[in-house]
């Protein structure tokens, strides 16, 4: 462990960690329902949160480590591609909201806690219903590594960079305080310290753009220094880093990237998590249509790259890989150009920012494994109470697959590891958005065109090199279309266009559904049976037909 600490920086954001520690155990006791030994009570805050507390949930949940970290990471390092989760930010919400209206009414009539739980009830598939949540739990696991990694990158600007496990002993740390609480409060915990976290961004992002800016010369000196040293080339590749426009063989992965992953956003499990615990129709509206206000803060900290370019920002070498870590920018540039105490303040907005989606991701897939894998398969029987204690025990569980991903997986930016997940999240966008309006698709013919999407896809990830650690495979998530292969057969050989394995793979996938289902459908085979109603998509807070909360 380096001796270089900053300890201003360092006690401060200790104390404000301690600070929402302590706000993370006794969230069990606001708005606590009778007991938290139920799913919809430990795992969906009791179905009850409002429109505010959902607005910093949802805002907490999906404005990220992606958000803080690896969004003007990618920019400092490939300058415009990055700006794709702006467009990508902008129509996620219109595309998702009557969807989401939708899915949080069956679900509240039935009881179901998971989209898998919808599937099932939708199909009558439990088969179907597996594949989506192995998929959930898998697609969420780099999600979760990703929040790891962007904590890491602020404990490792604090001086806390040492070799072996103890370099990562502050970070195990964390995670195991997160942990605790996450277990006791449930998803009662993230929400209630998604206010303070959101509190501090607003503040710390609102002092960073008018602040660096006028320290460094105003925004057109930090273009301009951006884009001379974006042209400059790699030493990996031998080609310019990146540009302030995007050339042309990566404009069509930027309109891929960012309409996949504007799909892919609330098929996540947190997503839709913080969805269903919200109390009605009117809460997700309300959302819908606020959310792109986090947008423009999305915006104004993806600039934060450009601002490290022309700051002449060093990213930390990793003490772990001695290899830069280009997660650190957006930290180092904040204890560069900030007072001490205010970079303190800043850490700790970023630490936060990092806990808070990783608790609510962990609730998400526990109430996966526990809701269809454990009573589906393992426990048919299980009472609410067991459900409940297995979710918790999940929770904690599924941390360590995270960590797997960021020993196995080496992307060349970190972002790629959210990306990586969106592949395989998107393969369940016919089961469980398409559903919502049709149920033509048959479950044999989803089932089979999950398994294309699933496998093809996996199989483009594992073809993308990395060219800054040299390594063949799961390098990021630009495919380039020359390397695409069907069977051995290269479509576009010689084609240097660079485009989002997830779209790719999820056209794949509705192919193969669209022409199985014609096909079983013509054979006969049954098509399950549909345990929901027309009226159930249209229910509201206060229908005599919802299930009651924490009913078994």
């Amino acid at each position: 462990m380096t001796s270089d600490l900053r300890w201003v920086e360092l006690v401060i954001f200790t104390v404000l960690f301690l600070f929402v520690t302590v706000l993370g155990f006794l969230a069990a006791r606001w708005k606590a329902g009778r007991t938290l030994e139920h799913l919809d009570e430990w795992g969906l805050g009791g179905r009850k949160f409002g429109a505010w507390i959902t607005w910093f949930l949802l805002g907490g949940d999906l404005y990220t480590a992606y958000t803080f970290v690896a969004v003007p990471a990618l920019i400092f390092g490939a300058g415009a591609m990055g700006f794709f989760a702006m467009p990508y930010a902008v129509i996620a919400y219109p595309i998702v909201l009557l969807p989401a209206l939708r899915l949080w009414s069956v679900s509240r009539v039935h009881g179901y806690v998971t989209s898998a739980d919808y599937v099932r009830g939708r199909f009558g598939s439990p088969t179907l219903a597996l594949a989506i949540a192995i998929t959930g739990l898998v697609a969420t696991m780099p999600y979760i590594a990703l929040q790891l990694v962007g904590l890491e990158a602020v404990l490792r600007t604090m001086g806390l960079n040492g070799t072996g496990i103890l370099g990562h002993l502050p970070l195990l740390i964390a995670f195991i305080v997160l942990a605790l609480y996450t277990y006791q409060s449930g998803l009662r915990a993230p929400a209630l310290i998604a206010f303070v976290k959101d509190l501090l961004i607003y503040i710390v992002i609102f002092v960073a753009v008018f602040y660096l800016p006028a320290k460094l010369g105003g925004w057109a000196s930090i273009f301009d220094s951006a884009e001379q040293i974006l042209s400059q080339p790699n030493p990996d590749t031998g080609k310019p880093s990146g540009s302030l426009v995007l050339a042309e063989p990566s404009q069509l992965q930027y309109a891929t990237l960012a309409l996949g992953s504007a799909l892919a956003l609330f098929l996540y499990p947190h997503a839709l998590t913080a969805i269903l615990a919200a109390r009605g129709r009117n809460v997700i509206k309300r959302n819908m249509a606020a959310l792109p206000a986090y947008s423009f803060l999305l915006g104004l900290l993806a600039l934060l790259g450009f601002v490290a370019l022309a700051g002449g920002v060093e990213p930390i070498t990793n003490a772990a890989t001695g290899r830069p870590d280009s997660n650190t920018v957006v930290p180092v540039l904040f204890g560069q150009e900030f007072p001490s105490w205010f970079a303190g303040i800043a850490f700790a907005a970023i630490g936060i920012g990092a806990l808070v989606p990783a608790a609510v991701m962990s609730i998400a897939a526990a109430n996966l494994w526990t809701r269809n894998v454990y009573k589906e398969y393992l426990k048919r029987d299980a009472t609410p109470g067991q459900e409940a204690r297995q979710a918790k025990i999940a929770s904690l569980v599924v941390k360590f697959g995270a960590v797997a991903f960021i020993l196995f997986i080496d992307p060349q930016f970190s972002i790629d590891l959210q990306l990586i997940g969106g592949v395989l999240i998107l393969q369940t966008l016919p089961a469980v958005a398409l559903s919502l309006y049709t149920r033509w698709f048959h479950r044999v013919g989803l089932i089979a065109g999950w398994a294309v999407g699933i496998l093809w896809g996996i199989q483009m990830l594992y073809s993308i090199p990395n060219p800054a650690t040299g390594k063949e495979h799961f390098g990021g998530s630009a495919l380039l279309l020359d390397q695409l292969s069907l069977f051995g057969w290269h479509p576009f050989a010689g084609v240097e266009t660079m485009m989002y394995p997830g779209f790719i793979a999820l056209l794949a996938n509705l192919l193969v559904a669209a022409v199985v289902t014609l096909v079983v459908r013509r054979l006969g085979v049954p098509s399950g049976t549909d345990a929901t109603t027309g009226s159930d998509y249209h229910a509201d807070e206060g229908d005599k037909n919802l299930r009651a909360v924490g009913a078994s």
